[in-house]
C-alpha cells in the first residue's frame, strides 16, 4: 500500500503549510482536501445553488470540474488558487461538507489521490475516515484567538480589511459546525499525535512533525 501521513485540524493551525513543507521534504504528494470542499462550494455559489441543497450539490460533486496543476487549483481551468482562500469560501465549504452524501462522493476521489511514492493528507478527516490505516497521523490544534489572530494578520498583510472580534466568533462558530456534523465530525483519531500550535511557529511545528516521521518511517529523513 502507497504509505500516508494524515495532517487534521481546524482551520488556522498550519496544517496546510506544514503538509506542503512534509511533502516537499519527502518528494511525496500533497492531498489539500479543504481545497476540494472550497471548490464546491465556490461552484456552487457560482451557479446560484443554495448551500442547503443536499441533493444540487451531490450531483455538482459528481461533476465537478476540479483539477490541480502546478501548485494551482483549477476550477473549469481557472486558477481559484485565490478565490477559495476567503473567509466567505471557507464557511462555503464548512456548508457544503456537512451533508453526508457530497462527502459520501469526494471520498473516493480522494483516496485516488494515494500514490507512490506516498501521499501527505490535509483535512479534517484524513485520518478518522479517508485514511483510517495511515500509519502517521497528525491533529494540528491551536485556540480560537490564536487562529484569528494568524488570519487577521494575514488579511491586513494582503491589504484586506479584518476585524478580529468578528474573526473569533466566525472561527468558533465553525469549529461548532465542524465538530458536531453528523458525518465525519471534526477530531482526533484514537492513535493521532495530538501538537498544538498556540505557542509555537512553523518551523517549530514542522520539527516536530518530522520528529514523528523519523519515528514510524526511520531512515525516511536524515
Amino acid at each position: 500500500m502507497t504509505p500516508v501521513i494524515t495532517i487534521d485540524g481546524p482551520s488556522g493551525t498550519g496544517k496546510g503549510t506544514i503538509t506542503a513543507l512534509v511533502a516537499e521534504r519527502l518528494g511525496w504528494h500533497m492531498l489539500d482536501s479543504g481545497a476540494i470542499y472550497r471548490v464546491l462550494g465556490l461552484a456552487a455559489q457560482r451557479r446560484g445553488l443554495a448551500l442547503d441543497d443536499e441533493q444540487a450539490l451531490t450531483q455538482l460533486a459528481e461533476v465537478l470540474p476540479l483539477s490541480f496543476s502546478a501548485g494551482q487549483v483549477l476550477l473549469d481551468g481557472e486558477d481559484v488558487s485565490e478565490a477559495i482562500r476567503t473567509e466567505e469560501a471557507g464557511a462555503a465549504a464548512s456548508r457544503a461538507a456537512a451533508h453526508p452524501p457530497v462527502r459520501a462522493v469526494l471520498l473516493e476521489w480522494q483516496r485516488k489521490m494515494a500514490r507512490p511514492p506516498g501521499l501527505v493528507a490535509d483535512g479534517r478527516d484524513m485520518g478518522t475516515v479517508v485514511f483510517t490505516q495511515a500509519p502517521l497521523k497528525i491533529f494540528l490544534d491551536a485556540s480560537p484567538e490564536i487562529r484569528a489572530d494568524r488570519r487577521y494578520k494575514q488579511l491586513k498583510e494582503k491589504g484586506l480589511d479584518a476585524n478580529l472580534p468578528r474573526l473569533i466568533t466566525d472561527i468558533r462558530e465553525r469549529d461548532a459546525r465542524d465538530r458536531s456534523r453528523p458525518v465525519a465530525p471534526l477530531c482526533a483519531a484514537e492513535d493521532a499525535v495530538l501538537v498544538d500550535s498556540s505557542r509555537m511557529s512553523i518551523a517549530e511545528v514542522f520539527d516536530r512533525v518530522l520528529e514523528e516521521v523519523r519515528r514510524v518511517f526511520p531512515g525516511l529523513v536524515a
